[in-house]
Parts: structure tokens; C-alpha cells; sequence
């Protein structure tokens, strides 16, 4: 098969949570054990940093990728989803994983896939490892992929466990409250391996004490012990949180030599030694136009309060959501005063265009239906004037068919 044609039926034949939904969650780790064992346990060949987050997450492992980048290591980055191309997910110091290798290991392994019914994201993350292992990386940062305690990454012994902002989202199947929820989170911490929380919640923190104490595990929350005297490449203020954890994170890496100027040069150079997108992303100027990828009620709470910040004379926002999104905490969150472009993800989870407008205008919330993501970014471009400010979001889908 052509590189195309194995992403295709990566995509169709298997499960896959982020266009389908809950169904594609498996809630074990079984298949992930049978297949790490099928391909000779990779994620014991190479070091490893685990990151899980409600928000955040993502970024945090771009940043303590790009870091150790600046040391002078070779560092994998396993993350999801990816916006344009599959490839996104796995890197090696910001180059994707080639085309041959995703074509060669479906069908070098398919036989297993099928015989297992393994999901999108068991069969992606063997993949990821088993490419780290051959490649040798010295460290690879490894993103959750959802949850923690039954994520399919929840296989690997790491130098350090990371766990970000615990938001209430994904409460179908991590639980109805934030102890739950960071119940589950918490579930990366390994016996005696350290733990950094890069934001004390006084709803969760004892949570996380206990968690800790019980694995003896060191745990560190970072915004006690770090200082706001770091500075990102990443745009928006929410990413000072996200950078404490990191170099609280760093500093616990024992086996690794990495400088204040490392740490301080990686933050200034992650989308460049990375390749993140999404984050605050401009996309053009006159009219300002960004895009970010927040979809809960906290993240977008903080990207609304980034808007707030800026200069413009009218705001222009294009909407998008999955259809399991709680829209009566999210929707209230956005300003009445504000044109909207109501639109829906091409994606199977996308929640209807039409649905989605109701619901707006039970919350006083003004705006237009269009068919697609584009013809809604399309009309408010030809609405907008040089000082309006254009925002797109409210899902990953929405965002990735704009960049």
C-alpha cells in the first residue's frame, strides 16, 4: 500500500476515540501489553518522560521536548491528535516519522491488528515506541493520550511523571469530578518515580499527596517552587503555568545534563524545534486572525481572557465542537457581544451546525449556520474589517481544517 492509501485504513478499520468517540475506548491495557510483548517491549529500550493533563499537556510536552533538543539529545515525541498528518503524532527531534516506517509497520503487523482488533490509538502508540527504540532515542516525552491510569501509554516506567491542569472534560468515562478525574490522571505515577504537578488545585491536591505517598513517589508541585522568570515562544499567557511544570520536570531528570540556558533557549525555540501548531496560533495579521485548540470549559476559559487582552474593534468568532462537549458550561464562557459563524467539524463526532446554533442562542450568543468550517472562516474574513480580530476553535477538528 502507499503511504496514503495505510493512513486510510488506519483510519477506517479501527476504532479511533478522536473521530468516534467513546466506543473506540477500550478502558484496559491488555492489547498494549500483548502488543509490546508481539514487538520485543520497546518502551524498555529507551528513556522516557509521561505527561497527562486535562489542559496542557500538549504544549508541556512540545516545551520538554524542545529543551532537551537544546542539551544536545535525541528526543522522541509521541502527542495527539495531529491536525494535517498522521505523522505529526511521532517525531524525533521535530522530523516526522517517515512515510516508509508507517507504511512498512501496518504491514509488518496487520496480521496482529486484525487477529487482536487492536484500537487506532494501541496500534499508534507501538508504533511510536518501536520507532523510538530503532531509532535509539535518548529520551522520548510521551503524551496520554486520554486519562492516564487505562491510557495505552500507561505501559512505560518513565524518569518522571507530569500531570498538567485537571479539568472537568472526558467525565463520561474519567469520572463526574475532579477527584475522579485526577484519580485517573494520577494513575502514570510509577513505584518510587517522581511526580511533578504543575498546578496545585486545592480541590485535588491532597488527592495527588496520597497518590504519591502510596507509590512513594517524590512529588513536586511546581508553581511552589518555580519562579515566574520564564519565557516562552508559545503565545498566550495560560502557557506560564504550563512552563513551570516543565522545568520543575527537567530539574528531576537525575541522568540528564541540561543548563538554565538550555531550559531558557528550548522555551524560546519550541515551535521551531518542534513543529506545534494550534497553540495560539496566528494566522494572519490585518485582520488578526487566530486559531487555538483549547475545548473544555478551562482551556477555553483562559484562550477568552487571552482575547480579552487584545486590541480590535469587533470580534468575529468561528465555532466548531464534537457533539459529547458540554455545551451549557461551555457556551456561557463566550461574550454576547460578538459575531458568530456557527459551523461543524468534518468528523463523525461533529456536532450538527444546527444543534450547535440553538444552543448558542439560548445563551444570547448571534450568528450565522455554514456547511462547512472553511465557509464559515471564509464569510467572516469577507466581514471582517483590518481591526476586527477573528478567533477559530472549540475542537481540534475545527482548528485543523483552517492551518
Amino acid at each position: 500500500m502507499t503511504y496514503k492509501q495505510t493512513v486510510d485504513w488506519m483510519f477506517t478499520q479501527l476504532p479511533m476515540y478522536q473521530r468516534s468517540g467513546k466506543i473506540a475506548f477500550t478502558g484496559k491495557l491488555d492489547n498494549s501489553r500483548a502488543f509490546s510483548a508481539h514487538l520485543d517491549c520497546p518502551e524498555k529500550k529507551f528513556k522516557s518522560i509521561h505527561v497527562a493533563g486535562t489542559n496542557g499537556k500538549g504544549s508541556s510536552s512540545h516545551m520538554l521536548a524542545s529543551i532537551l533538543q537544546d542539551a544536545g539529545y535525541k528526543v522522541g515525541l509521541y502527542t495527539s491528535p495531529h491536525l494535517k498528518d498522521f505523522r505529526e503524532r511521532i517525531r524525533i527531534n521535530g522530523e516526522p516519522v517517515s512515510k516508509s516506517f508507517v507504511v512498512d509497520f501496518i504491514e509488518n503487523n496487520r496480521f496482529f491488528f486484525e487477529t487482536f482488533s487492536l484500537s487506532f490509538f494501541e496500534m499508534t502508540v507501538g508504533m511510536a515506541f518501536a520507532y523510538f527504540a530503532e531509532e535509539k532515542v535518548d529520551i522520548a516525552i510521551i503524551e496520554v493520550g486520554l486519562g492516564g491510569r487505562l491510557d495505552s501509554t500507561n505501559i512505560i516506567t518513565p524518569e518522571v511523571s507530569l500531570i498538567t491542569n485537571i479539568g472537568m472534560d472526558h467525565v463520561d468515562m474519567l469520572g463526574d469530578t475532579l477527584t475522579k478525574i485526577a484519580v485517573e490522571k494520577a494513575g502514570i505515577v510509577k513505584e518510587g518515580v517522581p511526580v511533578v504537578i504543575s498546578e496545585s488545585q486545592p480541590e485535588i491536591v491532597d488527592t495527588f499527596k496520597e497518590i504519591a505517598q502510596q507509590r512513594n513517589s517524590r512529588i513536586v508541585f511546581a508553581d511552589e517552587v518555580i519562579p515566574d522568570v520564564y519565557k516562552t515562544s508559545l503565545l498566550g499567557y495560560y502557557q506560564s503555568k504550563n512552563m513551570k511544570g516543565v522545568v520543575a520536570t527537567i530539574r528531576e531528570l537525575s541522568d540528564f545534563k541540561v543548563t538554565e540556558s538550555n531550559i531558557k533557549e528550548g522555551l524560546s525555540k519550541v515551535t521551531a524545534n518542534t513543529g506545534l501548531m494550534g497553540r495560539w496560533q496566528i494566522l494572519k495579521n490585518s485582520p488578526t486572525v487566530v486559531c487555538d485548540t483549547a475545548h473544555n470549559s478551562e482551556g477555553l476559559s483562559l484562550v477568552l481572557q487571552q482575547i480579552w487582552q487584545q486590541k480590535f474593534d469587533n470580534l468575529h468568532l468561528v465555532l466548531g465542537f464534537v457533539r459529547e462537549k458540554d455545551l451549557n458550561s461551555i457556551l456561557p464562557l463566550f461574550p454576547k457581544k460578538a459575531i458568530y459563524y456557527f459551523c461543524s467539524p468534518n468528523v463523525p463526532r461533529g456536532l450538527d451546525v444546527g444543534t450547535l446554533r440553538n444552543k448558542a442562542t439560548e445563551f444570547g450568543l448571534k450568528g450565522e449556520s455554514y456547511p462547512s468550517v472553511n465557509a464559515a472562516f471564509s464569510q467572516a474574513l469577507q466581514n471582517a474589517s483590518k481591526t476586527d480580530f477573528i478567533f477559530i476553535g472549540g475542537s481540534t477538528f475545527t482548528v485543523a481544517e483552517v492551518v
